[in-house]
C-alpha cells in the first residue's frame, strides 16, 4: 500500500489517443486535486492536454489572487498544507508517475472508465487550488519537478504553467519560466475579458487588468504562449459583441507589439460553479465566439465545450 492506493508492477506499452476525449468521462468532468493521500500532485484526464496530465498543486492552502465566478475550488474547507514541501512533492510525483506507468492508475476509479488514456503522461502541469505563481520560490518548485521529470525519463512530457498571469513579472517566476523554456515548457495564460469592468465582474481580482495584459505581453515577447479563455453566461447573458471585440483587440495588441500567441484555448464551464448564475455556453454559442476570434485576430483557436 503506497500513498493510500495499492500498486503493482504490470507494464503497458505506449499509447497515443487520436480520437477527441469525450467530456462525459467522470475523470474529465471532475478535476479533483485529491488522489489517495497525496498533497502536492494529482492526476487528471485533460482534453486540452489530450490525455493524462499530472497536476502539481503549489497552492494546497487554496490561496489565490483571483476569485473567478466559475472556479470550482471549495474554499470553505481548509487546505491540506500551508507551504510546499519540495522533498514530499518529489516523492509524491515520482510515485504517481510510476503508478501510472505500471497501469495501476487505469484500474482506479474514475480513471478505469478510459484506462488507455492513463498510459502516457502528456504533461506535468503547475495548476492546483490557487495561483501557482503566488509561491515565493516558484523557480525552486520548477527545478524540483524537472529533476523528477529527467530521472523518470519523461522526455516527451511537457511542463505546463496554467496561470492567471498576475505573477508573471515576479523575479522567481521569470527564473522558473526560463527553466521551463529549457525543458519543453509551455505557458497557458488566462484572459477572460476585454475590458476592466468585465474582468472585475468575472475574475473578481484586485489586481489591475492592465498588469495582466502587460504580463501577458512581456511573457509572449520571450516565448510563444497559449491564451486560455473561459466564456460563460452571467445571469443568462453571454459575452456581448462589444466585449468580444474588445477581447479580440487585446490579443491584437499583444501580437502587434511583438508578442507570440501560439493559439487560443476557448472553453466554457464544465464543472459545478460557486455562483448559480454563472452557467455554461452551448456548443454553438462557443463555436460562434471561437469563429469571431479567428476572424478578428487571425489566430488559431481550439474549442473545448
Amino acid at each position: 500500500m503506497v500513498h493510500g492506493i495499492t500498486a503493482s508492477t504490470v507494464k503497458f506499452g505506449g499509447f497515443s489517443p487520436v480520437k477527441p476525449i469525450p467530456n462525459t468521462l467522470t475523470a474529465v468532468k471532475d478535476h479533483t486535486r485529491i488522489f489517495g493521500d497525496l498533497t502536492f500532485v494529482y492526476p487528471v484526464i485533460s482534453r486540452r492536454s489530450r490525455g493524462l496530465s499530472i497536476g502539481i498543486n503549489l497552492n494546497p492552502d487554496k490561496k489565490c489572487n483571483f476569485d473567478c465566478v466559475y472556479c470550482e475550488v471549495d474554499r470553505r474547507t481548509p487546505g491540506l498544507a500551508s507551504r510546499v514541501d519540495l522533498a514530499k512533492l518529489q516523492d509524491e510525483l515520482r510515485w504517481l508517475i510510476r503508478f501510472a506507468r505500471d497501469g495501476e492508475l487505469g484500474k482506479a476509479p474514475p480513471f478505469n472508465e478510459a484506462p488507455e488514456l492513463t498510459r502516457v503522461i502528456r504533461d506535468l502541469a503547475f495548476s492546483g487550488d490557487g495561483e501557482p505563481t503566488m509561491v515565493p520560490n516558484f523557480d525552486a518548485c520548477v527545478r524540483a519537478v524537472i529533476e523528477i521529470k529527467e530521472s523518470e525519463g519523461l522526455t516527451d512530457a511537457k511542463l505546463v504553467l496554467i496561470t492567471d498571469a498576475a505573477g508573471l513579472d515576479k523575479g522567481s517566476v521569470k527564473a522558473g519560466l526560463a527553466l521551463m523554456d529549457q525543458n519543453h515548457g509551455e505557458i497557458w495564460g488566462k484572459l477572460d475579458a476585454g475590458t476592466p469592468a468585465y474582468y472585475r465582474q468575472v475574475n473578481r481580482s484586485a489586481i489591475p487588468f492592465e498588469r495582466i495584459l502587460s504580463n501577458l505581453l512581456e511573457t509572449a515577447r520571450v516565448r510563444p504562449i497559449i491564451i486560455q479563455s473561459l466564456f460563460l453566461k452571467i445571469h443568462g447573458q453571454a459575452m456581448t459583441d462589444p466585449e468580444l471585440q474588445a477581447y479580440c483587440e487585446r490579443l491584437n495588441v499583444i501580437t502587434r507589439a511583438g508578442g507570440k500567441i501560439r493559439e487560443v484555448h476557448a472553453y466554457t464551464i464544465a464543472r459545478p460553479t460557486p455562483e448559480v448564475w454563472a452557467t455554461r455556453l452551448e456548443r454553438v454559442e462557443l463555436s460562434q465566439i471561437a469563429e469571431a476570434i479567428r476572424n478578428n485576430t487571425g489566430l488559431p483557436v481550439e474549442l473545448f465545450d
